[in-house]
C-alpha cells in the first residue's frame, strides 16, 4: 500500500455513525472517506453534508472503486454478510461494528468469507480502547496485580420504551437479540480479553414488565472461565435511571475496578490510585451520551493494522468468543441447565 491517505467506503448513516463521522473527521490527515452510501438517498446526502464527505451512488461503485482500502460498515446485524461478501471478494478489508452477525454461525460465516479472500476483519469493541481498559490490561500482562481470582461484569443500563419501538429493534430478525448482543456486548468483550473466554454458564433471562419487546432486557449468571476462576454477569436495559457499566477483578495484590471510562485499583497494602477519564457511558436514556476518542484510536489502529499486515484489535476471530458467550447465556436461561462454551472455529 502507498503513503497516500487510507482509503475508507462508509456504509450506514444510523444512529450509530456519528462517533464514526466524528472520529474520522479528527483522522482526515490520514484517512480519507471516499464515499458514504445509505440506502434512503435523502440521509446519506444529509449525513454526507453534515460530516463534509462524499455521497457516493451505489455498494457496487464504493466496491469497485480502486481508492478504498476498506468499507466501515455501519448497518443493523441482518444487513451485514452480502455487503461484506462484495467487499471481501474485491480486495477490500472490512471494519464493522458490533455484532459480527445476529448468530455465532453467521458470525462465523463473515470471519470465513474474509479469510478466504485474504482480507483483515475488525470489529468495533471500542472500549478496549479507553485510557483505563489499556491501563488494566498493561497491569495484568506485567504482572502487578498478581493472578485473578474472580471477575464480575454489570451493565444496570435503562432505555426507554420508545427505543424499542423502532421497527426492529429488540427483534431477533434484525438484532439478533437484546440486552446481551446490543449493548452488554462491549462489556462481554472487554471482560474477555482481559480475563480469556468462558468455559462454562448457568443463566437466567427475562423480559421485564418496563419493556414491550420480543428478546430479553434482563440477564443474570454465574460463568467458569476456561482458566478454572469462577464469575458472574448482570446486564440490563430495565435499571432507571441506568448507571455506567464496570468490570471488577479480583486479584492476588489489588482488585481493580474499572467503571466506564475509570480504573480504580484497591491494593491490599491499603493503597487506591485511580486511572483514566471521566466521559459520558451511554448507559441512561440517551444511547449516544459518550465521547468519540475511542472511535477514533480504534480506526487508526485499524488503518494501521491494514497497511503493516497485523491482525485488528479486535479481530472478527476474537468477536467469536463474546458471540459464543451471549449464545450460551440465552441457551443456558431457556434449558434451565448448565452449558457448555465450545472454543472451536
Amino acid at each position: 500500500m502507498s503513503d497516500a491517505k487510507f482509503g475508507l467506503a462508509v456504509i450506514g448513516t444510523g444512529m450509530a455513525a456519528t462517533p464514526h463521522a466524528r472520529a474520522l473527521q479528527d483522522l482526515a490527515d490520514s484517512i480519507e472517506v471516499r464515499g458514504v452510501y445509505s440506502r434512503t438517498a435523502e440521509k446519506r446526502e444529509a449525513f454526507a453534508r453534515e460530516f463534509g464527505f462524499p455521497a457516493a451512488g451505489s455498494i457496487e461503485a464504493l466496491a469497485a472503486d480502486p481508492r478504498v482500502d476498506a468499507v466501515l460498515l455501519i448497518t443493523p446485524p441482518n444487513q451485514r454478510t452480502g455487503i461484506v461478501r462484495r467487499f471481501a471478494e474485491a480486495g477490500k478489508h472490512v471494519l464493522m461494528e458490533k455484532p459480527v452477525e445476529r448468530t455465532t454461525a453467521a458470525a462465523e460465516e463473515i470471519v470465513r468469507i474474509c479469510d478466504e479472500n485474504g482480507v483483515k476483519l475488525g470489529i468495533v469493541f471500542q472500549h478496549r480502547y479507553r485510557e483505563a481498559s489499556q491501563k488494566l490490561r498493561s497491569l495484568l500482562a506485567e504482572g502487578a496485580l498478581g493472578e485473578i481470582g474472580l471477575a464480575r461484569a454489570n451493565v444496570p443500563w435503562w432505555r426507554e420504551q420508545s427505543y424499542y419501538d423502532e421497527p426492529g429493534r429488540g427483534t431477533y430478525e434484525r438484532d439478533g437479540g437484546g440486552v446481551l448482543i446490543s449493548q452488554a456486548i462491549h462489556t462481554l468483550d472487554l471482560m474477555l480479553s482481559l480475563t480469556g473466554p468462558v468455559a462454562e454458564v448457568q443463566a437466567v433471562a427475562a423480559t421485564t414488565r418496563f419493556h414491550t419487546m420480543e428478546s430479553e432486557d434482563f440477564v443474570a449468571g454465574g460463568m467458569r472461565f476456561a482458566s478454572g476462576i469462577p464469575g458472574a454477569v448482570m446486564a440490563t436495559t430495565a435499571s432507571f435511571p441506568g448507571d455506567a457499566e464496570s468490570i471488577t477483578l479480583d486479584c492476588d495484590k489489588a482488585s481493580a475496578h474499572l467503571q466506564s471510562g475509570t480504573l480504580t485499583v484497591s491494593w491490599r497494602d491499603g493503597r487506591v490510585e485511580t486511572f483514566g477519564e471521566t466521559g459520558g457511558t451511554g448507559g441512561g436514556a440517551d444511547p449516544m451520551a459518550f465521547p468519540h476518542g475511542w472511535h477514533r484510536d480504534l480506526i487508526a489502529s485499524f488503518a494501521d493494522a491494514v497497511r503493516q499486515g497485523g491482525e485488528p484489535e479486535p479481530s472478527g476471530r476474537d468477536a467469536l468468543d463474546v458471540h459464543r458467550l451471549i449464545d450460551a447465556l440465552v441457551a443456558s436461561s431457556r434449558d434451565g441447565r448448565a452449558v457448555q462454551i465450545s472454543t472451536s472455529t
